[in-house]
């Protein structure tokens, strides 16, 4: 497909990680230039967004202004808006022999609709692995010191609930990785573009996105794990208690029926 972007020979990428969900399937697409990812040309210069399910939306080519008229327009499709979007910015060389990302930028022989869907796919991924990072060091922060209590007290002053809700949360980004944005997942483009695959896998290296997902896993599984442990210290804990009031209420009934057959405590 012919693109009005073919006749510059820089170009800047601009990715915005919105909110939680794009509705996509409210958006209209009888315009659209394709539909997987869902790819749109925004301006009357060629400029393009292309838009995934999970909040990312990236803009190639657009002028600030329009960009900020376009977020404005699907605002309504957003779930669950962040007040401060995350945001990756990258360039675009055309007219180069090698494809591929070079000194932080990506060098393209020309611009193709598939191509810049392979560079949109990686630096959504890229967006949400950075904002995941951010709320798993959080919790990490988070649970350090219950686990420090543990270790030097040996009890948690934590309720399971909260505990439990933690673990909670760590399930939900889990569940968004790999349902939502598919990020150990390659792009749908390559199935019918596969020369494309160099391009994808320097991109994906450039952004370490599949060592970042693992080291995430990782940090996901022990938050889960240790706040799973704290919950059942803090239920046996709980327990122990209920245990000691049943005997109290047991003792209680045996004196009490003591005192009526023997009069014991009677004046």
């Amino acid at each position: 497909m012919k693109l009005k972007l073919n006749s510059r020979p820089d170009l800047l990428a601009r990715a915005l990680l919105l909110g939680d969900r794009l509705d996509l399937k409210s958006f209209k697409i009888a315009d659209s230039l394709a539909t997987t990812p869902l790819t749109l040309e925004v301006d009357s210069e060629g400029g393009i967004a292309v838009l995934f399910r999970y909040g990312v939306v990236v803009l190639f080519g657009v002028p600030l202004q329009d960009e900020s008229d376009f977020i404005n327009k699907i605002s309504i499709l957003l779930t669950n808006p962040y007040p401060s979007p995350e945001v990756e910015v990258i360039e675009i060389h055309c007219g180069r022999s090698n494809i591929g990302v070079q000194s932080g930028a990506v060098s393209l022989d020309e611009i193709s609709l598939e191509k810049l869907q392979i560079i949109a796919d990686a630096l959504s991924k890229n967006l949400v692995l950075s904002l995941y990072e951010k709320n798993v060091a959080n919790e990490f922060d988070k649970i350090e010191p219950l686990a420090q209590e543990l270790a030097t007290l040996g009890r948690v002053s934590g309720g399971s609930k909260k505990l439990l809700s933690k673990i909670g949360r760590m399930l939900l980004i889990q569940h968004r990785m790999v349902g939502r944005a598919e990020i150990g997942d390659k792009p749908e483009t390559l199935w019918d573009f596969p020369h494309l695959g160099g391009l994808y896998a320097s991109l994906a290296d450039e952004f370490e996105l599949e060592e970042r997902q693992s080291a995430l896993n990782r940090k996901l599984g022990l938050i889960s794990d240790t706040a799973q442990t704290l919950a059942d210290v803090w239920d046996n804990k709980q327990l122990h208690k209920l245990e000691w009031y049943v005997i109290g209420l047991i003792l209680f009934e045996i004196m009490l029926s003591l005192r009526d057959r023997f009069g014991l405590f009677s004046g």
